[in-house]
């Protein structure tokens, strides 16, 4: 998608309202943020073969026609951890934030990743668009992975009439990687890295924070103003687990 002249002039225009309020970056480097342990948890590689990325809910949202976001990101194999709120009396453990790193630079700023369609002229700060997940789970992938996701998707619907994609195939690999890997994650599994069945596209599926929801996606600007990482924010550290000085 080619977004129209009239869009990107209000993109030039509101860019200050796109940059994410929090500092993303201590969700990856410190291990206490707002009275809570943060920890970090390795899920593999995702595979951008063309460089065109998308965060889509895996279970909802997965469908042919889903744009990329405008900015393209580097070609290959990239590591992708999650930040973690510890587990404590309170709670279980929550992905708070995932990172795809694509250099070695560090991000000096983040702004929101867009695809070009979004409704600017309404935008207003405190705001974001993000992505919706509907199933309690995010993904990370390309637009090349994407293709080949739909068609193991229409596939596996057409030969499977009376399966579910989730209950009869996903459940079983979270389960499995639970028991592999049991760290930070609930029975039945809260993350997997999935690679499509006649491919080597890497695809990492994770849980989304607290649920069912919209959250943003920020791409990582380094000092020389190129594109560095790739964040999406579950949860609003400060926002949500500092404690309120009234009460």
């Amino acid at each position: 998608m080619i977004p129209t002249a009239e869009w990107i002039k209000l993109w030039n225009e509101k860019k200050t309202l796109l940059a994410c309020p929090n500092n993303l970056n201590d969700y990856f480097e410190k291990q206490n943020l707002a009275g809570k342990t943060i920890d970090h948890l390795e899920l593999g590689s995702v595979s951008i073969p063309s460089g065109e990325i998308l965060v889509r809910d895996p279970l909802v949202y997965i469908n042919k026609d889903a744009e990329p976001y405008l900015y393209k990101v580097p070609v290959g194999e990239f590591p992708v951890t999650a930040a973690v709120v510890v587990p404590d009396d309170e709670d279980s453990a929550r992905y708070a934030a995932v990172k795809v790193q694509f250099t070695s630079n560090d991000a000096i700023r983040f702004e929101e990743a867009l695809i070009g369609t979004e409704d600017l002229a309404n935008f207003s700060e405190g705001e974001f668009f993000g992505f919706n997940v509907d199933a309690g789970l995010g993904c990370v992938l390309d637009a090349e992975s994407l293709k080949a996701f739909c068609t193991f998707q229409d596939q596996f619907l057409a030969e499977n009439k009376d399966k579910n994609l989730y209950d009869d195939y996903f459940a079983a690999l979270f389960a499995k990687n639970y028991e592999e890997n049991p760290t930070y994650q609930r029975e039945g599994g809260d993350w997997l890295n999935w690679k499509i069945p006649g491919t080597d596209y890497n695809i990492p599926f994770f849980q989304s924070g607290f649920g069912d929801g919209a959250y943003p996606v920020y791409y990582g600007f380094d000092a020389n103003d190129q594109v560095c990482c790739l964040i999406i924010q579950f949860i609003d550290i400060e926002l949500a687990y500092r404690p309120d000085p009234e009460a």
